[in-house]
């Protein structure tokens, strides 16, 4: 995890939902039939307050579907959707580090929602939970691929200026927090899965002032925030100066371009 384990605001997160789950969405589409086609066991990793979460029991109206996040605040949000789902399956919600989690039974879907970025060396990972899949099971996640975008690159270059350094060394995530497109192949295909990877970039209109701001609120700017306590509201006030020139308002919105990286693997049935 970041030197420094932001806190999550759910209702702030959840103010671009709809945004957000597109990605999801778009990764879901490509998910095959799973092994236990009545009721199939998934975990849902970084589920976080649990609204994609749902998406996998329209999909799968018999899963079992376990959601999995390290905050609190997060599963707080989350657990209200617990319980009985209407097609006969289950939803149930625990506490768990993406980063050291190790299925304890078999699944037949293990996926990710924008959560890998925040698990250093997650390509570790993978053959342990490759190793958890039914025959024929499938492991699927999608993360940002934006690191050197404007909204990153200068919220990094502000957080080591003279001002911020000390306080704010080693907080945030850097380049090489997701890896290439060409690099997820490799690795899942040397686990023996049969690999489906590719790209997108979502041109996304953001509405209102200080729409970007108002995004990486959200995700990418809590290592900030929790770090700095009473005294972000002066990084973010030089932060907001920097977005509004990288992305300046136009007549119809704020275009905010969303590059994610998409991997599906399947193992052998």
């Amino acid at each position: 995890m970041p030197a420094t384990t932001p806190v999550w605001d759910p209702h702030q997160y959840l103010r671009h939902s709809g945004h957000r789950a597109r990605a999801f969405l778009d990764l879901l589409a490509r998910v095959p039939d799973l092994p236990a086609a009545g009721r199939p066991r998934v975990a849902d990793l970084g589920c976080g307050p649990g609204n994609v979460t749902r998406l996998l029991a329209e999909r799968w109206p018999g899963a079992h579907i376990t959601g999995l996040d390290s905050s609190a605040q997060m599963l707080a949000e989350a657990e209200p959707l617990a319980g009985p789902t209407p097609g006969g399956g289950r939803l149930d919600f625990h506490r768990a580090d993406v980063g050291t989690w190790t299925p304890a039974e078999p699944y037949d879907l293990i996926i990710g929602n924008a959560t890998l970025q925040w698990v250093p060396g997650h390509l570790d990972r993978f053959a342990a939970w490759v190793d958890a899949l039914a025959p024929g099971g499938t492991l699927a996640f999608q993360v940002p691929g934006n690191f050197d975008a404007p909204s990153h690159r200068l919220m990094r270059e502000l957080a080591a200026s003279a001002r911020w350094r000390d306080r704010l060394d080693g907080v945030l995530r850097h380049e090489d927090a997701v890896h290439a497109p060409a690099v997820y192949l490799e690795a899942l295909t040397g686990l023996g899965c049969a690999a489906d990877v590719w790209e997108t970039t979502y041109q996304q209109v953001l509405q209102g002032e200080d729409a970007v701001l108002d995004w990486v609120k959200g995700t990418g700017l809590r290592p900030v925030l929790t770090e700095l306590g009473e005294e972000a509201e002066a990084f973010v006030a030089e932060y907001r100066l920097l977005l509004r020139e990288a992305y300046p308002a136009g007549a119809h919105g704020t275009v905010f371009p969303f590059r994610r990286v998409f991997a599906v693997a399947r193992t052998h049935g």
